[in-house]
């Protein structure tokens, strides 16, 4: 696939964004942690063409900066998207959000709403629901007092047990072993890189709770929003899971839900091909309301 590369600056600090040209509005894929653009690597060729496309690495993550001591957080991270989204001249876009990716997103779309042609929600999360449930890795590292002694631990074996219990977890996200084998390792770079991302998976992980705690205040706003809303998860993402998908279809009106079967919660890595005609499928009925 063709791509433009750049860089996109932010507090001094540079974003990597890869951009495929193509028709508006664009589509903005953003990746959760701990992973990096190349979550979607399976999905560009099913969206580029027609359309145009922006996939980006947030600060601490793939080939963007990864400054330390930075506030990696939920809050940071919509900054992220918003400097994107302005230096790179984008117009109306549509937001597709996986797991992280889900709060800036979709404090995003809250904020600029007039923007947002279509909001598309992946596997991911945003407020307290009752079947949310964390990776047990995610848990491990978010958990206040728990997250010290994990933190220790790693520290003491360093390479060993981040590597082991990276490729454990992170497999868990995937369903068949072929794509398992050809993307663990290369989502796994960025902690072996110089520098790592493990700064950026520390500091989110702190940020988890206390971000899915206030979100719960917004409600409200989530049930005010009145742009298009896709919502599609892999239903057998035991995690981010059925019950998450059904809970946000509640709380956003105008959304609709489809659940893909077998898939987990790396549903875009899954089935491909069906995510990325759902999204498109998105902008051909907004386009065309009465069909």
């Amino acid at each position: 696939m063709n791509y433009s590369e750049t860089f996109v600056q932010r507090d001094g600090y540079r974003i990597y964004v890869r951009e495929y040209s193509g028709e508006e509005p664009a589509i903005i894929l953003m990746h959760g942690f701990p992973d990096n653009l190349h979550l979607y690597d399976r999905i560009v060729p099913h969206l580029s063409p027609p359309r145009h496309l922006v996939t980006f690495d947030f600060l601490g993550w793939g080939n963007s900066d990864k400054p330390l001591g930075y506030a990696y957080t939920a809050n940071n991270q919509e900054l992220d998207l918003d400097a994107v989204i302005r230096q790179r001249n984008l117009g109306q876009v549509a937001l597709v959000a996986h797991d992280a990716s889900g709060p800036p997103a979709i404090d995003w779309a809250l904020n600029n709403s007039d923007r947002v042609a279509t909001l598309v929600l992946l596997n991911t999360y945003y407020c307290a629901m009752p079947t949310l449930r964390s990776p047990e890795a995610i848990w491990l590292f978010s958990t206040p007092v728990v997250r010290n002694v994990a933190r220790l631990v790693s520290g003491m074996f360093d390479h060993l047990v981040f590597r082991r219990m990276y490729w454990w977890q992170v497999g868990r996200f995937f369903r068949d072993a072929e794509v398992r084998d050809e993307f663990v390792p290369l989502l796994y770079q960025q902690f072996d890189a110089v520098p790592s991302a493990r700064p950026a998976f520390f500091r989110l992980n702190e940020d988890l709770l206390p971000t899915i705690r206030s979100h719960s205040n917004m409600i409200p706003r989530l049930k005010e929003f009145r742009r298009p809303v896709r919502i599609i998860f892999g239903d057998a993402d035991p995690y981010l899971n059925k019950g998450v998908a059904q809970k946000f279809h509640e709380l956003f009106p105008t959304s609709d839900l489809f659940l893909l079967p077998g898939a987990r919660h790396f549903v875009q890595m899954d089935e491909p091909a069906e995510v990325a005609r759902l999204i498109l499928s998105t902008h051909a009925a907004n386009n065309n309301p009465t069909t």
